[in-house]
């Protein structure tokens, strides 16, 4: 999933289609890749990173996606197994995963793919009746409220697809877990960019796209949420708790 994802955040980017007949091709040589070129993680090893034909390097960052699909969908479960609750975090995983791709790739969050997590985060809620329903749109309208305040306040300084990003990941999340994720993304993303500061990558006025770090936060926050509430006292709504 993560290495079509890849394709998938890729391609938006570059205005190209991602469906039907369009095949996956060098970008050094434009020859057509096979199936065993194509196996996630296996195949960058086995080409040594390197087109078969050209020689030409496959972007290190192909990998290291891959790898994190990975990690991610073995976290997951590990977490919940074989269930309801793991099928649900692993859509919501693919969708936060793929909006933090956008954004690496071209600094855009696309309002299609963020509205479309929480639509699918709406629909899966719906087994989890009327009380799940109401409290994916409360998560909805936290995630969105939170950032846009944040740009009002800051004038710009967010962009909107932020917060469009974050009203999908609440619609799915519910407003318990976006509360969570949103401390969480902030707090990952300020260590990172005090990191980056520190080891001159990038300069105070550079901008840093926050997508990613949020995406981070949101799927710690299904991972941990329950944990996290628990020391307070408090259960988690379905289908986290």
């Amino acid at each position: 999933m993560g290495s079509f994802l890849n394709v998938v955040a890729s391609r938006t980017v570059e205005e190209r289609p991602w469906w039907g007949g369009e095949r996956s091709r060098c970008d050094s040589c434009g020859r057509e890749l096979t199936a065993l070129e194509l196996i996630p993680i296996v195949s960058w090893f086995a080409l040594s990173g390197g087109c078969r034909s050209c020689g030409a390097k496959i972007p290190l960052r192909y990998l290291l996606v891959e790898v994190g699909g990975a990690t991610i969908g073995s976290l997951i479960a590990w977490r919940w197994g074989v269930s309801v609750t793991s099928a649900f975090a692993a859509v919501v995983a693919a969708g936060l995963f793929l909006n933090a791709l956008t954004d690496l790739y071209s600094g855009f969050v696309y309002d299609l793919f963020a509205w479309g997590l929480g639509a699918a985060g709406m629909i899966m809620r719906i087994g989890g009746g009327w009380s799940a329903l109401l409290d994916g749109l409360l998560g909805a309208g936290l995630g969105f409220a939170v950032i846009a305040v944040i740009i009002l306040v800051s004038r710009g300084g967010m962009g909107w697809g932020d917060a469009s990003l974050m009203a999908g990941t609440g619609a799915a999340l519910g407003w318990q877990l976006i509360a969570w994720g949103l401390y969480s993304g902030f707090m990952i993303g300020g260590v990172i960019a005090l990191g980056l500061l520190l080891f001159r990558r990038v300069r105070r006025k550079d901008a840093i796209p926050l997508g990613p770090f949020l995406a981070v936060g949101g799927i710690v926050s299904m991972l941990t949420g329950t944990w996290f509430y628990s020391f307070l006292g408090m259960s988690v709504s379905w289908p986290w708790g």
